[in-house]
């Protein structure tokens, strides 16, 4: 397992950044002074370094383009007329010729590094994603309990409401769902439902939220709820969000999630981009861009029942990092305007995913035999794995010049 230094960063926190660095030993992070004889690179304190950004919600078996969304005349009432236009849509076709399974969840596992993510949950059931989880580069946690959407509709995944909660108490997970992603008569009712059934407590992580009351965000914030928040999706089919101001003025746990990028953003650095955006649209004030950076670290570590792993840059913690070039002077400003481009280096467990070619002397100045170089933004980088060769096929299967958004690089420009 890699030793390295990382020294001279601008190191950001919840509240404050100062320049420091820091050392990576088995996976974790310590004290830099520890390991005076490891490999080391020094930042000259013109770059940020993050905990490694956290998505709370996506569908790694539906990243693919372009979205598919609704007749913009009539949006939809809940999420079960946007599944069937999906499946009978152009799109899901393409996708399903173009990749299998495991290449549909390679690609995703892409989307995800690409901006700056190591840890995602993949809203499927265990029996769906259990196999394929473990071999992707990032992490897309398993220690869940799930339920599709507490409805009569939903799509079964998982057991019973109250065994998974259960399920949930028991380990320490998270008991993830979607909820009341629509306006009918049981997404408006589905926080007295789960009342009754005694599941609504802090090891509830829901999704989407759009037709909860004011009481209903009370009940949730007294109750410990966490929220993903995605609301470039909610826009996309329901022309509306959540009450998100009143979630994160109730005391909420509110965190950010992309949904798959058949209806929400490209990856979470855009999500970012377009949530602060439709919040300043919807109160006429900014969302405090240290915020959103707690949305995409700590509170979403918290949401997953991680905070002891990962979120913070904290000795003994996961090294998942994230190293920014400094645009702003302002660290959170930087993050939440920031891009695929601007990623300078990303781990996990102290495992590089991808960086810029100078960070190899981190690896002892060697590409590793699983790891192929790109192009990005006019910058030599290297990549675990091989996404290059995903494009290609994609654009083969396709017959041709496909373009997916979330991938920063085009494959006719690559010479390396």
């Amino acid at each position: 397992m890699a030793e390295y230094t990382v020294r001279n960063g601008i190191m950001v926190g919840l509240n404050s950044t100062r320049r420091g660095s820091f050392g990576v030993k088995d996976g974790k992070l310590i004290n830099a002074d520890t390991l005076p004889a490891a490999p080391s690179i020094n930042l000259q304190g013109v770059s940020y370094v993050y905990p490694a950004l956290i998505n709370t919600h996506d569908h790694l078996r539906g990243n693919y383009l372009p979205r598919v969304g609704p007749n913009y005349s009539k949006y939809y009432l809940n999420w079960l007329p946007w599944d069937n236009d999906l499946k009978a849509s152009r799109c899901y076709a393409e996708r399903t010729k173009a990749l299998d399974i495991d290449k549909g969840y390679l690609l995703s596992a892409y989307k995800t590094l690409f901006s700056g993510v190591v840890t995602v949950n993949d809203h499927f059931p265990h029996k769906l994603n259990g196999d394929i989880l473990p071999t992707l580069p990032i992490r897309a946690i398993q220690n869940y309990a799930i339920a599709h959407e507490c409805s009569s509709y939903d799509l079964k995944w998982g057991g019973d409401i109250n065994e998974e909660h259960t399920i949930a108490c028991t380990n320490n997970w998270p008991f993830i769902t979607h909820l009341a992603e629509g306006f009918d008569d049981e997404s408006m009712n589905a926080i007295p439902m789960l009342e009754e059934r005694g599941v609504l407590d802090n090891h509830c992580l829901f999704v989407h939220c759009i037709g909860l009351s004011d009481e209903d965000i009370q009940k949730c914030a007294a109750a410990g709820v966490s929220l993903s928040w995605c609301g470039a999706s909610n826009m996309f089919m329901f022309n509306t969000t959540c009450k998100i101001k009143k979630f994160i003025d109730a005391g909420l746990n509110v965190t950010i999630g992309t949904d798959s990028s058949h209806t929400g953003a490209i990856n979470l650095l855009e999500e970012i981009k377009y949530d602060r955006e439709l919040y300043r649209a919807m109160y006429g004030e900014d969302l405090n861009p240290s915020m959103i950076f707690r949305m995409v670290t700590a509170n979403a570590a918290k949401a997953l029942w991680m905070e002891t792993q990962t979120g913070r840059l904290d000795a003994g913690k996961n090294a998942d990092i994230l190293i920014l070039r400094a645009k702003h002077e302002n660290a959170y400003e930087n993050l939440v305007t920031a891009s695929s481009t601007d990623i300078e280096f990303l781990s996990i467990e102290g495992r590089p995913l991808w960086g810029e070619e100078r960070f190899l002397s981190l690896l002892d100045g060697k590409l590793p035999d699983n790891f192929t170089r790109l192009t990005v933004g006019g910058r030599k980088m290297f990549v675990i794995g091989d996404p290059l060769a995903l494009y290609q096929h994609i654009r083969r299967a396709t017959n041709f010049k496909k373009v997916l958004d979330f991938l920063p690089f085009e494959p006719d420009d690559q010479d390396c």
